[in-house]
């Protein structure tokens, strides 16, 4: 069965639906961005703090202590699971696009090593290795860029087909 190219031959309506679903996706999805910013301030010093604590810090403004093994469990366990759930939808509706083939397959399963690392990789920095913040930093930009290249070409496939039939 050939998926390539189907997604703008689907009516009207599903079309909708899906650009529907992905916009709603994104919404939830930069608001988790936005949380990662306020927690973590985008740096490699903030994303440490954020899960080994930062009580030796006395110029600290805001008070941080080390995650219990329960908290990072139960982070990583929800996240893994929510943002697997997430990529395989985005990457099924992606599968149907029309887009390069070589991009499309990178985009579709890039994230699942993303998400493997970045959440894995909270866990290896929590147990003492800090230098895998790094590792952290660079899989969750390239999470995020998979994202938002997967939602523009999904979206530019389900507007502007909808506009041309």
């Amino acid at each position: 069965m050939q998926f390539h190219g189907l997604l703008s031959q689907f009516p009207k309506e599903v079309k909708l639906l899906i650009t529907a679903f992905v916009l709603t996706l994104s919404i939830g999805f930069f608001t988790g961005i936005n949380f990662v910013k306020i927690t973590s301030t985008f740096q490699s010093s903030g994303i440490e703090s954020n899960y080994l604590g930062n009580e030796n810090d006395e110029e600290a403004e805001i008070m941080q202590f080390k995650k219990s093994e329960k908290e990072i469990l139960t982070l990583i366990h929800n996240h893994i699971l929510s943002m697997s759930i997430i990529f395989l939808l985005l990457g099924g509706i992606l599968s149907l696009t029309s887009m390069n083939i070589r991009l499309k397959t990178i985009l579709m399963f890039e994230p699942f090593l993303s998400i493997v690392l970045t959440f894995g990789g909270i866990y290896i920095l929590w147990s003492g290795v800090l230098w895998f913040k790094y590792i952290i930093m660079l899989s969750g930009m390239a999470m995020v860029l998979s994202f938002i290249l997967s939602v523009f070409f999904i979206l530019k496939e389900t507007i502007y087909s909808a506009k041309k039939a």
